[in-house]
């Protein structure tokens, strides 16, 4: 009886510090996923903050400075970019701004948006202002002259392009995000890129990442060899896409229709033969 009761007073005795212990572990887990969401932006292409799709990325700034991100994108894919730009205080503004967000592909080529609005003129009493592009689908092939979206990655820049002198430099927070959904099997075309538009490791040549897994990893930035780290992580479905479609649906529909047709022509004009 004793025994019993003094476990049982040691166990009572340990819960607070085993709740201490899961307290601290999912607050740990929080500030994990607190510090993964990036909190910066890059000033060029080249140092470009990498986001994933459907993630939202947040950085602080100065009125007039260029803020960069880069995205993934894959065959088959519709990308859309939001971005939210809160603004300084009205008082402290003198007049209207624009900001304006801009999509380049991997050969840094401008792409049109086909969707949303790229360019946003806010009134000097706005406290904020929100920024959308859709892309075309993203091809897993295209004509050497074209300058259709390719597989591999995206960049956004985020930039005011009108406003009053005096107001340069007035801070500013943004928040960016990209979503993507697939654009189905109408949009498929024949081929595909021997190699996603993505970073290279070094100028002339692609990082092979399973012959040398550390090299995404080692953090060198050498300017003068050209060396830069891949910057951004393949898509789910691939970058050339996956191998389903849903062109396999209307071709198999499609010949189900068929075979019913010629079923029911038969039926309809096959002799009659009389009983005698």
């Amino acid at each position: 009886m004793r025994q019993g009761l003094r476990r049982t007073i040691q166990g009572a005795a340990l819960l607070p510090l085993v709740g201490l212990l899961l307290t601290g572990a999912g607050t740990g887990t929080a500030a994990a996923e607190d510090q993964a969401a990036p909190g910066e932006a890059g000033t060029n292409f080249r140092t470009a903050t990498v986001i994933d799709q459907d993630e939202s990325a947040t950085a602080t700034a100065s009125t007039g400075d260029y803020l960069y991100w880069t995205f993934p994108a894959g065959a088959g894919q519709t990308a859309t970019a939001e971005a939210t730009v809160t603004l300084p205080d009205p008082a402290a503004r003198s007049g209207p701004v624009t900001w304006q967000l801009d999509v380049y592909d991997g050969l840094r080529r401008r792409q049109a948006c086909t969707e949303g609005q790229q360019t946003v003129t806010a009134a000097e009493s706005a406290a904020s202002l929100t920024l959308s592009c859709t892309l075309r689908p993203v091809k897993a092939w295209s004509e050497p002259w074209a300058d259709d979206p390719l597989p591999g990655a995206y960049y956004l820049r985020l930039t005011v392009v009108e406003l009053p002198e005096r107001d340069l430099g007035l801070g500013v927070s943004t928040q960016v995000q990209v979503s993507a959904v697939e654009s189905g099997g109408a949009r498929a075309s024949g081929g595909e890129l021997s190699e996603p538009l993505i970073p290279m490791a070094r100028a002339g040549s692609i990082v092979d990442l399973e012959a040398d897994p550390d090299a995404e990893d080692s953090g060198d930035d050498d300017t003068a060899s050209g060396v830069r780290p891949v910057a951004v992580s393949e898509p789910e479905s691939g970058w050339m896409g996956s191998w389903w479609t849903d062109r396999w649906v209307w071709t198999a529909a499609g010949g189900v229709l068929g075979a019913i047709a010629g079923v029911a022509g038969y039926v309809l004009i096959r002799p009659r033969h009389r009983e005698s």
